[in-house]
């Protein structure tokens, strides 16, 4: 008895120490995407160019519309090519949401080298939308395209004084029809002016390509900055947020104390339906103090992945309790943030690989690659 008992001590010893290696190597559970591998010798592969020049239709006179910053980027499919729509800073003001934000446009026929246009495919004008995006500019896209072949953009509006998502759509991703702001009808407007930004649309690969779907007739969409919500749409143009019974916004996700995602979990690239669930990708940000991860630089953005029902996009069920990517290259940690930032927008599904577009420390924009055939580790927490 006396054996057994010491043969039953010595199993779960080593079933602890190999679970401990295990956690140690950083797998990924079965749900998530990775990891992630940022290719040799190819980072940052956008950065600001002083050269760039566009006459800009509100000044009426030509700016470096990307010298200061380029950054938080969206992405898609076109012709066989990927197509990175990245935000670009200029020089018009000091800090962080003070300058003038602009879209501009990059291609690449293997995910990794790009070609970039001179000039911005995406701006503030003097059109309808210009007393929401006006001196602020267009901020961070989120960028998806229908099985038809419709593409969506939904992007922060930045007036300086209320961030608002607004959506667009376009055939080739370079000229844009204008929507206005997501939730200007839904509920007479309750949430119009309510502060709103980073939306998620919701995806699939079908056919071996990633598109837009449906889930019980309606188009779903993750969004939020400081929690994750949720809203649904008929026609991609015009979304309603979901909501409790007394009509106040429904918090599917929120940060967690002691977690990497502690701050904010703010929603990233399109989420993708699988077998297993809905990947929603997010970026967390690492609260100050006690209340943070203090395995991680306080106020870094870090990101994360969470699991929901595949029938239910309303209904969360797991996530990961560490980042999969974190800031680690100089150039993720130096910058106007130099916190640390890995700031996750742009996701394609390119040559049965997955190719992952983020923002670095708001200054520059990187690429990372997941091989489902051959998945790298995430990166290590320490």
């Amino acid at each position: 008895m006396k054996k057994l008992t010491a043969f039953v001590k010595c199993t779960f010893l080593l079933l602890l120490i190999s679970a401990g290696a295990f956690a140690q190597r950083g797998r990924l559970p079965d749900w998530a995407f990775g990891g992630f591998k940022r290719p040799a010798h190819i980072n940052p592969i956008i950065s600001p160019d002083s050269s760039s020049r566009f006459m800009d239709p509100v000044l009426k006179k030509l700016v470096g519309w990307e010298s200061n910053d380029t950054f938080n980027p969206g992405a898609a499919l076109l012709n066989n090519k990927i197509v990175v729509l990245y935000r670009a800073e200029d020089h018009s003001g000091v800090g962080i949401g003070f300058r003038t934000s602009r879209l501009g446009y990059a291609s690449s026929s293997d995910g990794l080298h790009f070609v970039r246009r001179k000039t911005p495919v995406f701006y503030p004008d003097n059109d309808s939308q210009k007393k929401y995006e006006w001196p602020g500019g267009c901020e961070d896209p989120r960028v998806a395209v229908t099985a038809k072949g419709t593409y969506v953009v939904f992007y922060t509006q930045w007036n300086r004084e209320t961030p608002r998502l607004g959506v667009a759509t376009s055939r080739d991703l370079k000229h844009w029809v204008k929507h206005g702001p997501i939730f200007e009808d839904a509920y007479n407007g309750k949430f119009l002016n309510i502060p709103h930004k980073s939306a998620s649309i919701l995806t699939k690969v079908v056919n071996g390509k990633q598109v837009v779907i449906k889930i019980k007739g309606k188009y779903w969409m993750y969004w939020g900055e400081l929690h994750v919500y949720a809203a649904t749409s008929d026609n991609l143009v015009d979304w309603k947020p979901v909501v409790n019974a007394d009509g106040s916004l429904k918090e599917l996700i929120s940060p967690r104390k002691g977690y990497f995602d502690s701050e904010l979990t703010e929603c990233g690239p399109p989420a993708i339906w699988t077998d297993k669930g809905i990947i929603l990708f997010y970026n967390g940000k690492n609260k100050a103090g006690d209340d943070g991860d203090r395995r991680f630089n306080a106020n870094s953005y870090c990101a994360g992945q969470a699991l929901f029902d595949k029938n239910d996009p309303s209904k969360p069920i797991t996530r990961l309790d560490v980042p999969f990517l974190r800031p680690m290259e100089p150039f993720e940690k130096s910058g106007q943030y130099v916190n640390g930032t890995v700031f996750i927008e742009g996701m394609v599904y390119f040559n049965k690989k997955w190719f992952l577009y983020y923002g670095c420390a708001d200054s520059k924009v990187a690429v990372a690659v997941y091989d489902p055939a051959n998945p790298s580790l995430p990166d290590p927490v320490n």
